[in-house]
């Protein structure tokens, strides 16, 4: 039997890539239900492996979208069926997989509002979808359409400027302007074009809910400063997409109540709120509980980083967001793909395969490494697009190997040197008050996070996000509610669990790191003249180093424009 939540309670959803799941928190923000459906597992029907098909290109990428609502029927029916209290339901939030697009069908606004309590959701939407199958965040097929976004707004900085990002294939927009192109007739019928996360909160709603600002910048149609979708952008993606979008709304807007299908079907309130639903990544940095200043760093398989900005400065890597849980601020997102792997890579060499040695060897050498910079590509790299590895002696010499010891340490502070860089060149300052909050499996060795903490100069804290973004669609509700008392949102969770501190830096370390930083910066420049010689470059490769080298600004708009005339 579910436990009772004594004076109410919020759900969270999370609509991600394999699975919807589901946590109820209480007045005191504790957790006391949970659950899930797993697609490959629980809806095998559907034919998913890892919640998607890959289609015969190995670059088009879908799911099913009446697999999303026939799960949440079958995770609303489990909850019933466990004795859950459906009326102690203040408020609900939820989570989507990003980038992710629905497309209703002409009618299907109808069928919404008059939802039958008797028949679950799925047998009543089942003829309410244009496109059957969603793009997902996965996909990778909508390269020209990429291309031409760029092209129309002035290139890819003026867009990243513009949207937070300069055009990528899993983005919604191009994924829209695909569909427009190669199914015309499903576009013309579309009568709405809803996010993954709006897409499910209608499913609440009973109605269409709008796309919240957050999620909406993950899109690369909403103009990020403005927060109102861009005309150049949404002519140069579809016709008339305006109108199928619908206007934005901020992410703690209380878009209605949930519909008499589930008053009737599940018993809940009639006056249960549903707060706008965002991206699985804005979610989990509520989830998170993040401030202005602080920095979440999720140490897998790729190493990815969340940061709180007051003023962004968009860049051609990496992206920026409008921030989930403050209106006035933004949040960015770097991913970095030579995460963990590289890691273990270099354990296996170099400590025996044995991350007791691996710690050892971070004890035995000294913060700084001695003066030798190492960095380590073995896949190609999304921040920046380079491969390689590449390992520089204290007097700048261009070296092959390192012992055992300093390789290690080359390989993470070099790791941690460079987000460093490329998150300040978004923007980011540490503040005084900087909290650095680490996940993943890395977040597990206290001598990694002692390096973190020292090149980053602020403590480091690990906090468990097995279900940040279900916790942080909670927690957007409860402070939906309380949204038009001026709460923030720190207030609003003074009683959720708080993380546990980790390292602090070591006084005066992070200085000698900023020594480094100009010896980083210059070795950027030799890769760009090297490329220039060589072969012919992607303007990827350059427009990251041209963020990273302001020191070196006039040489390198020189190589720039250098390269661009060849590229054209």
């Amino acid at each position: 039997m579910a436990e009772r939540a004594a004076g109410g309670c919020c759900l969270g959803w999370d609509f991600s890539t394999q699975q919807v799941k589901v946590v109820a928190v209480d007045t005191e923000l504790k957790v006391f239900y949970e659950d899930s459906v797993h697609f490959d597992r629980d809806l095998p029907e559907y034919g998913t492996q890892g919640g998607v098909h890959v289609h015969e290109d190995g670059l088009t990428v879908t799911s099913p979208v009446l697999m999303w609502v026939q799960a949440l029927d079958m995770l609303l029916e489990k909850m019933k069926a466990s004795g859950f209290d459906f009326s102690q339901v203040l408020a609900l939030s939820g989570a989507g997989q990003q980038h992710g697009s629905v497309y209703w069908k002409t009618g299907a606004g109808r069928v919404l509002t008059g939802l039958l309590p008797d028949l679950p959701l799925h047998k009543q939407l089942q003829a309410c979808f244009s496109v059957s199958n969603s793009p997902v965040w996965m996909d990778s097929s909508t390269t020209a359409q990429c291309r031409r976004l760029e092209a129309t707004v002035g290139g890819p900085h003026a867009l990243s400027c513009l949207t937070g990002s300069r055009a990528y294939e899993r983005f919604t927009g191009n994924q829209i302007a695909k569909i427009s192109q190669q199914n015309p007739e499903a576009y013309s019928h579309t009568e709405r074009i809803s996010l993954v996360s709006s897409f499910a909160a209608s499913l609440f709603l009973g109605s269409y809910a709008p796309i919240d600002y957050s999620d909406g910048s993950g899109m690369n149609l909403l103009q990020i400063q403005d927060k109102v979708w861009s005309p150049v952008c949404l002519s140069a993606c579809a016709p008339h997409l305006e109108e199928k979008l619908g206007p934005p709304v901020p992410s703690l807007s209380v878009v209605g109540a949930v519909s008499s299908y589930h008053v009737q079907r599940y018993g809940f309130p009639v006056g249960c709120k549903v707060v706008a639903f965002t991206g699985d990544n804005p979610a989990s940095l509520a989830g998170m509980k993040l401030e202005e200043g602080d920095i979440a760093v999720s140490l897998g398989t790729s190493d990815t980083l969340f940061l709180w900005l007051r003023e962004p400065t968009p860049a051609l890597e990496g992206h920026i967001f409008c921030n989930p849980v403050d209106a006035q601020h933004y949040m960015a997102l770097l991913c970095f793909k030579n995460g963990s792997l590289m890691r273990e890579k270099i354990r296996d060499e170099s400590a025996s395969c044995s991350w007791s040695e691996f710690s050892k060897a971070l004890q035995s050498t000294e913060m700084g490494n001695g003066g030798n910079l190492g960095f380590y590509f073995d896949v190609m790299e999304i921040t920046p697009a380079v491969t390689g590895r590449h390992r520089f002696s204290a007097g700048n010499r261009e070296v092959s190997a390192f012992p055992p010891e300093v390789e290690i340490r080359a390989l993470v502070e070099g790791q941690f040197m460079a987000k460093r860089i490329h998150a300040e060149s978004l923007g980011y300052r540490v503040m005084p008050k900087t909290k650095i909050l680490a996940t993943g499996g890395a977040s597990h060795n206290k001598d990694i996070l002692q390096v973190l903490a020292d090149v980053f100069g602020a403590p480091v804290y690990v906090i468990d996000t097995t279900n940040s973004a279900c916790l942080g669609s909670a927690y957007q509700a409860f402070h939906g509610l309380a949204a038009r008392t001026d709460l923030r949102f720190s207030e609003i969770l003074k009683l959720a669990p708080s993380p546990k501190l980790a390292a602090i830096p070591m006084p005066g370390v992070s200085q000698r790191f900023r020594e480094l930083e100009s010896r980083i910066l210059a070795f950027s420049r030799t890769l760009l003249q090297k490329q220039s010689r060589t072969a012919l470059p992607t303007l990827t490769s350059y427009s990251v180093y041209e963020a990273l080298l302001p020191q070196y600004a006039k040489l390198e708009q020189r190589i720039l424009s250098q390269a661009r005339a060849a590229l054209q």
